[in-house]
């Protein structure tokens, strides 16, 4: 049975599409962009700061789920320049450092919003 997933805890849809998707065992997570969810806002300062926002909007999406981070089993990180990726790698490696869920990180042409990073994820229990 699929069940969609929805929360104010994290930027709502800019699209027809739902923030997650759960089956079974298994949440697949939309695109997570550092949008603040309060404000509607992109933190953006710098890659850091947009990685730990696009992180937490995730946690915030598979906790609606009855999820978390230690559930995921894959991300796929966009980023808008692969030049920063050692310091992504770095605040990701914060959030991922016991359960380590395999990983594909790419460049993208262009993100939602012209944002620095976006964090999609399928997560399992």
């Amino acid at each position: 049975m699929k069940e969609i997933i929805e929360t104010k805890n994290a930027p709502g849809a800019l699209g027809p599409y739902s923030q997650a998707v759960k089956i079974d065992n298994f949440v697949f997570t939309a695109g997570q962009i550092p949008l603040n969810p309060q404000t509607g806002e992109l933190v953006e300062t710098n890659i850091q700061d947009a990685t730990h926002q696009a992180i937490k909007n995730l946690g915030a999406v598979l906790e609606a789920a009855g999820f978390s981070l230690n559930d995921v089993v894959k991300t796929m990180v966009f980023l808008k320049n692969m030049d920063d990726f050692a310091n992504m790698n770095e605040v990701y490696a914060q959030y991922f450092n016991e359960s380590k869920p395999a990983r594909s990180t790419v460049q993208a042409a262009k993100l939602p919003k012209d944002c620095l990073v976006e964090i999609e994820a399928v997560a399992c229990k």
